[in-house]
């Protein structure tokens, strides 16, 4: 049986998504949102957004950042303004899955409401980990472009240990870094002294920043605030991964003259490829076996 499948807008990842969704078999892909694109994908079928027909579609596959609050697409490689409304979603099979990076308020409501299986990869533990790894290494790059002393021996610091944090700790503490991880439960502050790291309670940051090099953050909140910035040395690097608009306070970083920087979508920018195979993979399960619908 013959399955349709729409890529709707995305990035360099998609590309290599792209590919890997050409290996299924009996499957049609609608390309939308990519007629910039210099090289071409043999087989597969360039449409306008309006030239879909919703009702036939098996799956379709969002950017990473899904939607705006308003329902506009980003696209990288069109000048095609698409946006995704009620009605449009109105019209999907009801067996019909949608993938995304990330949901927002739009999406999450409108799908609920309909009854739209919506499914935001990121969300995922596999996801998230295996994309933990091209993050880490962007993060390492961005260390060594933006400082001027090794990281082995610098003294770093992340904020956070979830799926993020735990990976960019260890990557660094390979490197001969001396990593302490910041954490609230205490049953992350013990795995953190397990693994070797030194491990600092988040009400206790800012007694630990005077000896920090490199202040590494993975937390979607305000918990780099004025207080450890203020201890920080002079020639300290703020790398923030978090996503928009970070948890580091920038404008005190700036009024001390401490380099800070909101790294978001590393994957995507270091290894593109990588990103866009580990993507493919999670949507072909979803697609091929039937477990994964539950």
């Amino acid at each position: 049986m013959n399955q349709v499948i729409a890529v709707i807008g995305g990035d360099a990842r998609y590309l290599e998504l792209i590919r890997q969704l050409q290996t299924l078999p009996d499957t049609t892909i609608f390309l939308v949102g990519f007629d910039k694109l210099e090289q071409g994908f043999t087989g597969l079928k360039q449409v306008d957004f309006v030239e879909l027909e919703q009702g036939k579609l098996d799956a379709v596959i969002l950017p990473i950042t899904g939607t705006n609050s308003k329902g506009y697409v980003e696209t990288v490689f069109s000048d095609q303004e698409i946006k995704l409304t009620k009605q449009w979603f109105a019209q999907l099979k009801k067996s019909t899955l949608v993938f995304t990076g990330i949901t927002n308020d739009f999406l999450t409501s409108v799908t609920d409401e309909l009854h739209v299986s919506l499914i935001p990869l990121f969300n995922r533990d596999d996801v998230a980990i295996y994309n933990s790894i091209p993050t880490a290494e962007g993060t390492i790059m961005m260390a060594i472009e933006h400082t001027d002393y090794t990281i082995h021996s610098s003294r770093v610091i992340v904020v956070g240990f979830g799926r993020v944090g735990n990976t960019v700790a260890n990557k660094f503490s390979a490197l001969g870094a001396e990593v302490s991880v910041c954490a609230r439960s205490i049953m992350d502050l013990a795995r953190i002294t397990e693994m070797g790291h030194t491990a600092i309670p988040f009400e206790k940051l800012h007694e630990h920043t005077n000896e920090c090099d490199l202040l590494i953050n993975t937390v979607p909140a305000q918990v780099v605030k004025k207080e450890s910035i203020q201890q920080l040395p002079s020639h300290a690097f703020i790398i923030d991964l978090a996503s928009k608009p970070g948890g580091t306070d920038f404008a005190y970083a700036d009024q001390r003259g401490i380099k800070a920087i909101l790294a978001r979508s590393l994957p995507g920018i270091v290894a593109p490829k990588t990103a866009g195979k580990i993507l493919a993979d999670v949507i072909k399960q979803f697609l091929t076996n039937e477990e994964e619908r539950i």
